[in-house]
């Protein structure tokens, strides 16, 4: 029986959705006999094991196409796959909030996690069954199946300035800076610097990639370690949390889909929400940072986070929350001047003068004249930076091209009530800066930039 070949396909088996996605397949001697050939595609996408191909539990399509010159069939399953991975907003169930488990009817912000979280719609396991159609003179057939390996989707994209890997046939991107390994400087899902800086009561989270290429051995990963410093560098104490199911996270491995990126609450409000040690140094805690561990070892970049003194200025900070190329969180907190604009928009009539309709005509002086039926207002948040380095500079380009973007409430000293933290904490808004110039230090001496978003939600009043 003549057999169909998978000629190309990507490199490796974790996948960002936003780049081309080609697979390519062959059935020489079916092509070459019969006619009316096409070559099928099955795809099984599945949100927890593996989908199994056996069975059409997890089909989401059958795509076909027709043989090219070279008389083999090519797919691009991006248009496709993109539409299975999404933003995850909310903490899956099993993290906490406030040191209080997050139930499926109770569900927090996902920047908002005490500890760890594991993804809902980040990621997606995708398996594709090809086959060859033809027509032997009589009926049309479809044999001779050949299934591709498990691949991970996740929900980033590829810049065209992120170099791909090409061996034999087969091309992709290697997420190797993000697999943690020992002695390794490995990264959270961000391109965010080293060195970040943040108010004490700011929330925020960043993601971790705990899945492996085709031939890369598990990444052994335990731990995130954090350590605490003053101002002179005195080492104040620190915490060791476990990725584990107890803190919201999972154990490396895991089949599920939900256990291959986890979100870690790094930020200095999320320590807050639990640790007893940060919470008691809080006031003399300058700095602190964090990396992935094994039992001892380090297996990632160590993070820096400086916790912003209070300004004398009286500006109100804003911090902006915004999805990454790798379909993590990213963040920033404004603590310069920064203004704010409201506009309304209304609907207007025009108001009989006095009582037409009693029995008597009454004049009343609020009546007449052009009235408005309802106004609407919206407003705008201009916002600048302080003086940054060039590696935030760089940086902020994802903040422009980001599809979503929030601003971030920060810390407040209440009972865990999760539910209610839904709309507390989050705003949507839409960043109306269109432009955005890349500075250096040779060319500009100083870098700094001015923002502006535009909330999402239009401020609603009463209607006449």
């Amino acid at each position: 029986m003549s057999q169909t070949i998978i000629e190309q396909q990507p490199l490796f088996d974790t996948l960002p959705v936003g780049q081309d996605v080609i697979f390519t397949v062959s059935n020489t001697s079916i092509v070459s006999t019969f006619t009316r050939v096409k070559f099928q595609a099955e795809v099984h996408i599945s949100n927890n094991e593996p989908p199994n191909t056996a069975v059409n539990t997890d089909v989401v399509g059958i795509f076909k196409t027709n043989p090219n010159n070279a008389g083999v069939g090519m797919f691009d399953f991006r248009s496709i796959i993109e539409s299975f991975v999404k933003t995850d907003n909310l903490a899956r169930e099993g993290s906490a909030y406030k040191e209080v488990l997050n139930t499926a009817d109770s569900t927090v912000p996902m920047h908002l996690i005490d500890k760890y979280s594991g993804n809902l719609n980040t990621m997606r396991y995708l398996v594709i069954q090809f086959k060859t159609e033809y027509y032997n003179g009589t009926d049309l057939v479809t044999e001779s199946a050949a299934n591709s390996g498990t691949f991970k989707l996740m929900n980033g994209y590829l810049k065209y300035t992120d170099g791909l890997t090409l061996i034999g046939n087969n091309f992709g991107y290697d997420l190797e800076k993000f697999e943690f390994k020992i002695s390794e400087q490995r990264n959270f899902l961000t391109n965010a610097p080293t060195t970040q800086y943040a108010n004490v009561n700011d929330y925020g989270t960043m993601g971790m990639l705990m899945s492996n290429p085709i031939g890369k051995s598990p990444s052994g990963t335990k731990s995130i370690k954090f350590s605490y410093y003053d101002a002179s560098d005195i080492f104040l104490g620190g915490d060791i949390v476990e990725h584990n199911i107890a803190n919201g996270g999972f154990i490396y491995p895991n089949s599920e889909i939900q256990s291959q990126m986890l979100f870690a609450g790094v930020f200095p409000a999320n320590l807050q929400n639990w640790s007893t040690v940060f919470n008691t140094k809080i006031l003399t805690i300058s700095y602190y940072t964090i990396n992935v561990i094994s039992t001892v070892d380090g297996m990632s970049d160590l993070y820096r986070i400086n916790i912003n003194c209070p300004t004398l200025k009286g500006f109100e900070p804003i911090r902006l929350a915004w999805l990454n190329q790798w379909g993590a969180w990213d963040y920033y907190t404004f603590i310069m001047k920064s203004s704010k604009m409201i506009s309304t928009k209304g609907s207007t009539y025009q108001q009989l003068e006095g009582s037409w309709n009693d029995s008597t005509y009454k004049i009343d002086s609020f009546r007449g004249g052009k009235k408005s039926f309802r106004v609407n207002a919206t407003e705008k948040i201009t916002m600048n930076t302080d003086f940054i380095s060039e590696s935030e500079s760089a940086w902020f380009e994802e903040l422009i091209n980001s599809p979503e973007v929030y601003i971030l409430e920060g810390f407040k000293n209440e009972t865990a009530t999760p539910n209610t933290a839904l709309n507390k904490y989050v705003t949507p808004v839409r960043l109306t800066t269109s432009s955005y110039i890349k500075k250096t230090v040779a060319n500009d001496k100083i870098i700094q930039y001015t923002f502006e978003v535009e909330k999402s939600k239009t401020l609603r009043t009463q209607s006449i």
